[in-house]
């Protein structure tokens, strides 16, 4: 990759740039937009409605107001139209489940230097929040994250004559949802771990299509998937794996597909020498901190397994997403 060419300012400045993330969290997880979405309110007001203290409440709302996140108008603070609609909890656009999914992991972050020492996960180690509250936060983070890309790539990946398709380890079941909505004569299985069906079947619910998409409940390591599909979609799941584990999932898929299925995996893809992009690298030490084995995978590395599945043509499809993320497709061969 090419070469940065730092300052010590910037360095820096980039050392304390948690800070703001910090503060952004901790405005959602306490859901202090909402009130704020209404009418402008006094900090003591915020406080009052949200059992805060007033002093630190002000201070919170200063720095979301010179974030740009909210107005100050005198002394009273209220949303920026932004924020309305990312951060108001009653929203349609709300992303704060993401957001405090982010927050979740700020913990195991900072135990990074140990878990390179260790080569091990290290979030079971340290404080965790409800696990209720962590699912939640992180399957409908998800659906934040899926629904911004969902639409587009669902009308940029030909699955003209398709007719069922396999979201496997499909989480809430965005992709499902929006490749059916984009394909008429398209039915699906979202499957996923029985802690998943009631975000799923909500999501399916919203989007009207309970009769098309439907939940499966399993753990595709351990447990049969089932078969008859002629495509399968997996969505950043592999990264959560070391090699072995994923050259399984990837046999599983491809024989639950019919004769010339097609298989496509999207991931943060690195490249072939390992040094970029960015966030598929650091991504990996995401996996690093919170998975046995679990790493970013090359698009090499990636070819290569699906390959020795049994995919034929493997290729990556030319999109260009956020965040280093990539499609790769393959086809099962005929009988």
């Amino acid at each position: 990759m090419a070469q940065n060419n730092w300052t010590i300012p910037e360095l820096l400045q980039f050392s304390g740039g948690y800070w703001a993330p910090a503060a952004l969290h901790a405005g959602v997880k306490l859901d202090i937009f909402t009130p704020l979405a209404g009418g402008a309110r006094t900090a003591a007001a915020v406080a009052s409605e949200r059992g805060l203290e007033p002093r630190a409440t002000a201070m919170l709302l200063d720095a979301l107001a010179a974030m740009g996140l909210l107005l100050k108008q005198g002394d009273d603070y209220v949303t920026t139209a932004f924020a309305a609609e990312t951060l108001v909890r009653t929203s349609p656009g709300y992303l704060g489940h993401i957001i405090q999914h982010h927050h979740h992991l700020m913990a195991g972050w900072a135990q990074l230097p140990e878990a390179v020492k260790s080569g091990g996960p290290i979030r079971e180690r340290v404080s965790q929040p409800d696990d209720a509250e962590a699912r939640e936060s992180f399957l409908m983070g998800m659906f934040n994250l899926a629904s911004q890309l969902a639409p587009r790539i669902a009308t940029a990946v030909d699955l003209s004559g398709r007719k069922r398709l396999l979201d496997l380890g499909g989480g809430p079941g965005t992709y499902a949802v929006h490749f059916c909505r984009q394909y008429p004569e398209l039915t699906a299985v979202d499957y996923d771990l029985p802690t998943t069906r009631e975000f799923a079947e909500g999501v399916i619910a919203r989007f009207g299509l309970a009769e098309r998409v439907t939940f499966h409940a399993g753990d595709y390591l351990a447990e049969p998937i089932p078969a008859g599909f002629d495509v399968a979609w997996l969505s950043h799941i592999l990264h959560a794996d070391g090699p072995a584990a994923c050259a399984t999932i990837l046999g599983k898929a491809v024989d639950a597909m019919d004769p010339e299925g097609m298989l496509l995996v999207q991931e943060f893809i690195m490249n072939d020498a390992k040094d970029g992009p960015q966030f598929p690298a650091l991504f990996s030490l995401n996996m690093l901190l919170g998975t046995n084995g679990g790493q970013s995978y090359a698009e090499g590395e990636l070819a290569g397994m699906m390959t020795v599945a049994g995919l034929q043509e493997v290729r990556r499809l030319p999109l260009e997403l956020p965040n280093g993320a990539g499609v790769m497709v393959g086809k099962k061969a005929a009988s």
